[in-house]
């Protein structure tokens, strides 16, 4: 059995609720056969997420994230921008971290399937994230 290669990775997510992480992804899992890539996002403000991009269903995703977890000022959690506690509740319900299978170097994703980073947090827009390699046996 191999080792576990893991990486670190820096992004810029702007205002952005959606920052597509796929291709960074496909070029980590390349050359390293079949096994599972782990996603991690160290934040406690962000989750990731697997959808559709580009066909709408960001804003989609942003609508819903905003009828659950509305952006007012009504939190506990109080520092940051008005409704910052809301970004703290948000991996309770998008996890910050997933396993995606490789199969031959290629996460196995469906056609129209992007893994997203999704963060409603505006105050902080420098995010990282880990991703690990773990070989089949």
């Amino acid at each position: 059995m191999g080792s576990v290669k893991s990486e670190t990775f820096e992004i810029h997510t702007g205002t952005e609720l959606v920052t597509n992480l796929t291709a960074q992804i496909r070029r980590f899992c390349r050359g390293h056969g079949d096994g599972l890539c782990h996603v991690f996002v160290p934040h406690a403000t962000a989750g990731l997420a697997i959808i559709e991009t580009g066909a709408g269903s960001e804003s989609d995703l942003a609508d819903a994230v905003d009828r659950l977890l509305p952006p007012d000022d009504v939190y506990r959690h109080r520092h940051g921008s008005p409704g910052h506690g809301r970004d703290h509740v948000l991996p309770a319900f998008i996890a910050p971290s997933m396993s995606i299978p490789v199969d031959g170097g290629e996460p196995d994703l469906g056609t129209w399937q992007s893994v997203v980073l999704v963060d409603t947090n505006v105050d902080n827009q420098h995010r990282r994230f880990r991703l690990s390699f773990l070989p089949a046996a």
